[in-house]
């Protein structure tokens, strides 16, 4: 199983292009962000500083969102939503553009925050995202989040993130199974990974409840959930999205 730590969640005591090395250091290869930047299309200096780091570092860039917002603030993304349409178009060369120079897979697009959204904007932004993502080689993926502490987002399930990637319908958009939001919604993740695991265009991890580390909660991470998503023939890199700073943070690992 492939390990990822995502940067915008993990090792945030460190200012951001400390980070790479920072995740190098604990013994990991590859890297994910949310879009760490303030605007859609930031400077060819900054886009310089953060490539330099992540390469420097030796890691791989495994996973980036386009520009979802102020995640800080609450936003969950700009896809659906009419007054944020315009900033993702803007975002969608940049982001591709990174993706394609450090070699990055997989780009995840979050549908936005309701209860204005409109679903035909959506399905146009991702197709518009995936025609470019495909010119580099990539995927797009759209992710369900969990209603409890993201009341507004109107993708809350595996089905409905299923409904609307068909409805795309595009050959490089996928599902991003993020395993803590989903548990956080009662579905069951065994019966998912064997019934759609092919559909998977990347995992995310987090223990239930608590956000924390695998072994923090009460999702069986390491006797059953991380053995049959690999059983199932997932190859892709498993993010770490989850809150638990320090020391013990990846010692789950050598558990």
């Amino acid at each position: 199983m492939r390990f990822d730590v995502n940067l915008s969640i993990l090792f945030t005591d460190l200012p951001l292009l400390e980070r790479p090395a920072a995740a190098a250091k604990h013994g990991f290869d590859a890297v994910e962000l949310w879009w760490p930047f303030g605007t859609p299309d930031p400077s060819g200096a900054e886009l310089a500083a953060l490539r330099q780091a992540i390469e420097d570092a030796g890691v791989r860039l495994a996973g980036l969102n386009f520009d979802a917002g102020d995640m800080a603030a609450g936003e969950r993304g700009l896809l659906a939503r009419p007054d944020g349409s315009a900033r993702f178009q803007a975002n969608i060369d940049a982001a591709v553009r990174l993706a394609g120079e450090l070699g990055c897979g997989v780009l995840n697009a979050l549908y936005g925050n309701g209860p204005d959204t409109d679903r035909d904007l959506a399905v146009a932004n991702l197709r518009r995202a995936a025609d470019a993502a495909a010119g580099i080689g990539a995927t797009v993926v759209v992710e369900a989040l969990n209603s409890h502490e993201n009341p507004k987002y109107p993708i809350t399930s595996s089905e409905a993130a299923f409904e609307l990637i068909d409805e795309v319908d595009r050959e490089n958009v996928a599902f991003l199974a993020d395993l803590y939001h989903l548990n956080r919604m009662g579905e069951d993740l065994l019966a998912l990974i064997d019934r759609h695991c092919a559909r998977f265009g990347h995992v995310q991890i987090a223990d239930d409840p608590g956000r924390g580390r695998p072994g923090s909660g009460r999702m069986p991470y390491l006797t059953e959930i991380l053995p049959r998503l690999e059983a199932a023939g997932y190859r892709g890199h498993v993010g770490l999205e989850y809150r638990h700073q320090g020391p013990g943070a990846f010692d789950w690992r050598h558990g």
